[in-house]
């Protein structure tokens, strides 16, 4: 029989022992330093002032009272060391660097995941919970292809459901893109988080949708009439507009109210004229009373004819736009007659 336990080394109490209490003790010493294994640092040579009951690690250039014996654990006993062989499988709390190991094959190294685990929550450098399983605060992540392609998967229960991502300013939501309440994909904005916009849709069929883009068709609702040589008039309806074109400030009496201009940027314009006679005549679609934008004009003629001008401008927002009109001319006014289309590209 072996005087000396297989695994731990802890000495057996032999029969007609004398002071067993001694081999006891020793049994618990080894315990006490095995048992939680805690390595208070790696070190060649004995520390200056080693705390009792303190386990170092002896690194391989060992010196001094700890020569020839690399790699064993010094445990402070009584004022004196006590040296344990560590085996294969061994765990120890490395206090230096708050890190967990494992002795295999010699060599004290860090435990890591399983090759196939599972877990119900994960965080990296963030606190996970059960609605975010996952949470990852980091400078960048990084999902790299294994040989070929790669692909990020967001999948959604049922129709009425979301996959989308989500970009914020400090938690509050300010763009989104996937697919939310439907099949169509779509990008949204929002300036708080709580009112929402689609700048861009396209449906399960391929059809591609702006819903916010300025675009607008006005008219002015009244009967044909002769404007005065210098007079402006304004619009009274706005057929398709989308994108927060409005009527604004009036040019007064029955000449209806300018166009203001929703966003800044490029414009399609196009300015359709239908005239019962001309005398000689222009009509200019102007910014601000004076910024000519486009214009359309004939010479004296007396049958009915219609005219259409389109060109392209910078606007800012806040323009308001109206016709300017020179000579003598009798214009039939509303839908498909006397009109503008605006179109921000």
């Amino acid at each position: 029989m072996s005087d000396q336990t297989n695994n731990l080394a802890l000495p057996y109490i032999l029969p007609s022992q004398a002071q067993k209490h001694v081999t006891h003790n020793e049994a618990l010493q080894r315990l006490d330093a095995i048992v939680q294994l805690t390595i208070a640092a790696r070190s060649a040579t004995p520390p200056p002032s080693p705390v009792e009951g303190a386990c170092y690690l002896i690194d391989a250039s060992s010196a001094g009272a700890w020569a020839g014996k690399s790699g064993l654990l010094a445990l402070r006993q009584d004022g004196a060391w006590i040296f344990i062989q560590p085996r294969d499988g061994w765990q120890a709390w490395f206090r230096a660097d708050a890190r967990l190991r494992v002795l295999l094959a010699g060599q004290w190294q860090e435990t890591g995941l399983p090759a196939n685990g599972a877990m119900h929550t994960l965080g990296i450098n963030a606190t996970a919970d059960t609605a975010t399983r996952l949470a990852v605060s980091a400078a960048a992540t990084l999902f790299n292809n294994a040989g070929n392609g790669h692909q990020i998967k967001v999948n959604k229960q049922a129709l009425a459901d979301t996959a989308s991502l989500l970009f914020q300013t400090n938690w509050s939501g300010r763009a989104e893109m996937g697919i939310a309440g439907n099949d169509d994909f779509a990008i949204k904005v929002s300036p708080d988080g709580n009112g929402w916009q689609t700048g861009l849709q396209i449906s399960s069929k391929g059809i591609v949708t702006t819903p916010n883009r300025p675009l607008v068709r006005a008219f002015l609702v009244a009967a044909a009439a002769t404007p005065v040589n210098g007079t402006q008039t304004g619009f009274s309806q706005l057929g398709a507009n989308q994108g927060g074109f409005a009527l604004g400030d009036t040019l007064g009496g029955t000449l209806g109210n300018r166009l203001s201009v929703p966003a800044s940027g490029n414009y399609l314009l196009t300015l359709n004229t239908s005239l019962l006679t001309s005398g000689g005549h222009s009509a200019s679609l102007v910014a601000n009373g004076t910024t000519v934008l486009a214009t359309s004009g004939a010479a004296a003629t007396t049958g009915a004819f219609r005219q259409s001008t389109t060109g392209m401008a910078s606007l800012v927002a806040g323009d308001r736009l109206s016709l300017l009109h020179s000579g003598t001319a009798q214009f039939e006014f509303g839908s498909g007659k006397t009109e503008i289309v605006a179109y921000l590209l």
